[in-house]
């Protein structure tokens, strides 16, 4: 397994995984499949030269895992991961908990002590990966999206241990 840090050339290849994790996992995401396929290039290249990470897993070459983070214009103290999904042909063979462990070492560098993200209600699996690496629920709920049923909740921990 190798992490790779995706830049503006890579545009095609986010693309391909972004758009595989949404027809893979609708209710995961808070977009759809149908907005981002309309999305072209000049769309894409500028969410890879923001100065946050996004990140591919490649297994043997092929990218079977993405996450980011995003530390919200302003915010100097907080870092939110984002669009965390894995293959469904490599999932528990650890590239989430990769990817996780990666973003919070990055936040972590960066003297960023809080890390928030959200899991949607009903993805235990992922709700149990996030628990493991000291996420805790914050018990804010809101709407995956307009219009849809399924909620989702904030998650947070810090990057520092009590005290640190």
């Amino acid at each position: 397994m190798t992490i790779v840090e995706l830049g503006p050339a890579d545009w095609q290849e986010f693309r391909a995984i972004r758009l595989r994790a949404l027809a893979d996992a609708p209710d995961a995401f808070a977009r759809t499949l149908t907005e981002f396929e309309r999305e072209d290039e000049e769309t894409w290249r500028p969410r890879l030269a923001a100065p946050n990470p996004i990140l591919v897993v490649l297994d043997e070459g092929t990218p079977v895992a993405m996450g980011g983070g995003l530390v919200p214009p302003g915010e100097t103290d907080l870092m939110f991961i984002w669009g965390m999904w894995t293959a469904p042909e490599a999932r528990g063979h650890g590239h989430g908990r990769a990817l996780v462990s990666w973003l919070l070492d990055w936040a972590l560098a960066r003297s960023i002590s809080t890390v928030e993200l959200h899991v949607t209600e009903g993805n235990d699996s992922a709700r149990g990966l996030y628990e493991s690496c000291g996420f805790v629920g914050t018990g804010d709920w809101e709407p995956l999206r307009e219009g849809s049923p399924l909620q989702i909740e904030l998650l947070r921990r810090t990057t520092r241990p009590p005290g640190g």
